[in-house]
């Protein structure tokens, strides 16, 4: 079940941007800058973050991160967020800052 409060919150982040779409996906909300995929409000609580490959060992250091798995692998270039360590609305926009980011630098 997606956390619609978190998404709720994510919304206005984005909404400024072009391009910008959200799609049901992972069992969680995903939102796409330029039709890649940037943050999404997972299913499991929190958020899955889009970040650069050399930034990750880094932002994993911050509370409330761990590296992103699917189905027990690695995911590069993907962290977690706990919902906890983006309750506050500043260090929000900014783990959706990373995944926006991320996501432009792709497209």
């Amino acid at each position: 079940m997606v956390d619609e409060a978190l998404a709720d919150r994510v919304r206005p982040l984005l909404a400024g941007l072009a391009e910008v779409t959200e799609k049901r996906m992972f069992g969680g909300l995903a939102f796409l800058v330029g039709g890649s995929m940037a943050v999404a409000v997972s299913s499991h609580g929190g958020l899955m973050v889009r970040v650069a490959p050399d930034e990750t060992a880094e932002l994993l250091r911050e509370p409330g991160t761990r590296p992103m798995e699917m189905r027990g692998r690695p995911m590069k270039g993907w962290i977690r967020v706990d919902a906890g360590a983006a309750q506050d609305d500043d260090e929000l926009a900014r783990w959706v800052g990373f995944g926006v980011d991320r996501a432009s630098a792709l497209g």
